[in-house]
């Protein structure tokens, strides 16, 4: 009875010894050589976001927004350089609101021009580019571009602010592009004067001839 004990002693030792699998320097150095379990490896940037990409939950790149060209500044105007015709004001005036003109009396006008611009500018004022004509109805009864003796030109310096003005007087007769040598005289009725140069058109002015 007393050798079974011993044996089943010295078997308990042995089982013991093994599954300890030793102890002292020899564990400790392997504790220090085997790398921990606990340690977080590192993440490489780009991995990880082609990991995320592919998952779908990539926050979208912002779409790049085109910043709006600055237009040009337009050059300033240099003085003497011709008028522009938003820079011009056409006005022609009459001897009153719808007068009448009795017997022989002649219709007078008065036509300003003035340069609202930041400088000094040129214009033509002959009687063919700022022409004064009078019509009846659909009528073309006369105007100052007609039978103009010369080139007709008249080129001003028109200061900003000043107004160039012309006065004038209608005979009371027709006129034509042929330049006849008695045109007839216009018969009594109700007509319309008004300036016209290039685009620009004064208001009108409406009278009476008796």
């Amino acid at each position: 009875m007393s050798v079974l004990v011993a044996v089943l002693v010295v078997v308990a030792v042995v089982a013991w010894a093994c599954s300890s699998g030793g102890s002292g320097p020899e564990r400790e150095s392997r504790a220090q050589s085997s790398p921990s379990v606990s340690a977080t490896p590192a993440v490489d940037p780009l991995l990880s976001g082609l990991r995320t990409l592919a998952m779908g939950t990539a926050s979208p790149s912002p779409t790049p927004t085109a910043s709006p060209k600055p237009s040009p500044s337009a050059r300033p105007k240099r003085p003497g350089e011709p008028c522009a015709d938003e820079d011009l004001v056409l006005h022609l005036q009459g001897g009153g609101k719808e007068p009448i003109y009795a017997g022989g009396a002649r219709p007078s006008f008065l036509v300003t021009l003035v340069n609202t611009g930041p400088v000094m500018c040129t214009a033509d004022v002959g009687p063919r580019a700022m022409e004064v004509r009078i019509t009846s109805g659909s009528d073309r009864i006369w105007s100052t571009a007609d039978c103009v003796s010369g080139e007709g030109t008249d080129v001003k310096q028109l200061q900003r602010g000043v107004p160039y003005v012309r006065s004038l007087e209608w005979d009371r007769r027709r006129s034509s592009s042929d330049c006849r040598a008695t045109p007839p005289s216009a018969l009594p009725g109700t007509y319309v004067a008004m300036v016209r140069m290039g685009k620009l058109r004064s208001p009108k002015g409406v009278f009476h001839l008796r």
